[in-house]
Formats: C-alpha cells, sequence, structure tokens
C-alpha cells in the first residue's frame, strides 16, 4: 500500500520532471510565441506544484534536508512567481497586489533564515554551508529589491524582469536535477554550478531586452 508520505514524494518528483521539460521548451522558443506560452504556464504550474508538496514532506518528516529543501522551495516558488508576475503587471495601472507584498516577504524571511543558518554551518567548518549562505543572500536581496520597488514604486523593465527570475527559476529546477544524479562530484559543486552557468545567461537576456521599456502604470 502506498503510504501518504510516498505518494506526495512522487508527486513532488512528477511536479520536478514536467518544471524541467516545460522549462526548457519555454528557454528554447520564440519569446511572446505560443508555445512559450503554453510552456511558460506549464511551468509555472509545475513550480506551484513543487512547492505545495515540500510542505507535507517536511510536516511528515522536519529533518535537516527537508528543512533546508523548505527554504529553498520558497527561494525557487518565488522566482517563478515574480517572474510570472512581473508580465502579469505590465499593463497600466497593474500594481503590486497583496500577494505580490506577502509573497516578497515570505522569501526574505525564508532566505536570510537560510542564510544565518549556512553561516552556522561555514563557521563550523561544514562547506555546506556556503550553498545556504549563497541561495540565501540571493533570495533575500530579490524579496528585498521586490519589496524597495513596491514601497518606492520604482518603474521596472517588465520583459527584464521576467526572464530574468523564469531563468533563475529554471536553475533552482536543475540544480534540484543535479543534486539528485550528480553522485560523482562533490555536494557543494552539484549545487552550485548551475547558478555559475545560468547567472551569465540571465545577464545575456537583460542586455538583449534592457532597451524594453519599464513596467507600464507605475509612478
Amino acid at each position: 500500500m502506498v503510504t501518504a508520505e510516498a505518494a506526495t514524494l512522487w508527486t513532488h518528483v512528477a511536479a520536478g520532471v514536467v518544471a524541467l521539460v516545460a522549462g526548457g521548451v519555454a528557454l528554447a522558443t520564440e519569446k511572446g510565441g505560443r508555445r512559450h506560452r503554453r510552456a511558460g504556464r506549464v511551468y509555472v504550474a509545475a513550480m506551484a506544484a513543487v512547492v505545495v508538496t515540500v510542505l507535507p514532506l517536511f510536516a511528515l518528516d522536519p529533518t535537516f534536508f527537508r528543512t533546508f529543501l523548505l527554504l529553498v522551495a520558497v527561494f525557487s516558488g518565488y522566482l517563478a512567481f515574480s517572474g510570472a508576475r512581473a508580465l502579469a503587471r505590465k499593463r497600466p495601472g497593474d500594481d503590486p497586489t497583496p500577494a505580490d507584498w506577502a509573497a516578497a516577504a515570505v522569501v526574505v524571511v525564508a532566505c536570510v533564515a537560510l542564510g544565518a543558518w549556512g553561516v552556522t554551518f561555514v563557521a563550523g567548518g561544514d562547506s555546506f554551508g556556503v550553498v545556504m549562505v549563497v541561495f540565501g543572500g540571493i533570495g533575500g536581496l530579490l524579496g528585498g529589491s521586490d519589496l524597495r520597488a513596491y514601497w518606492q514604486g520604482t518603474d521596472r523593465a517588465w520583459l527584464v524582469d521576467h526572464l530574468s527570475r523564469m531563468v533563475a527559476a529554471y536553475i533552482a529546477t536543475v540544480t534540484a536535477v543535479s543534486v539528485v544524479n550528480a553522485a560523482m562530484v562533490p555536494e557543494v559543486v552539484a549545487w552550485l554550478w548551475p547558478t555559475a552557468v545560468g547567472v551569465p545567461l540571465i545577464w545575456y537576456w537583460q542586455a538583449e531586452y534592457a532597451d524594453v521599456g519599464p513596467l507600464a502604470g507605475r509612478s
């Protein structure tokens, strides 16, 4: 008989596989085209399922690794959420909603906790703390910059925000696959190589679409 925990775990894994495939299609197809939009919607839905299924897995067995995965899931889920919301808010009058504010606040709290936790690992001589500090730092900075932009009403380049957040979320998806399958490389390398490879791609998209106007309707 399949237990609730096993069913949730397999659902989590299946959602991750769907996110990996859909995200790859979205990145490889023409931006703004029908296939890109469809793949993007599937990717966001799959990432939502990944985040949602982490919660009961943590509740059922709150080990160190599942606690870490919960915090990382909040981080990666926020990347996908904020990327989708940047696209949704490109029209005049589409200001940040309470959900936008709440999501940014949650990711800041989660990532500050993750980074601080990582510092204790580094101080104790555990190199895995570097992974925690890197992810916590990135997530905290992104969430904090969003909160500041919401508060100040700062204009944002919607397409740059959309693409950079989606690529960053996909990096997180690839990272999960890497950690599960890259048994022959050091653990820290398995966690961080997708970030090292993917960040230049984000810079590329930012430069490619830098001339696209800021979010309309912001003042």
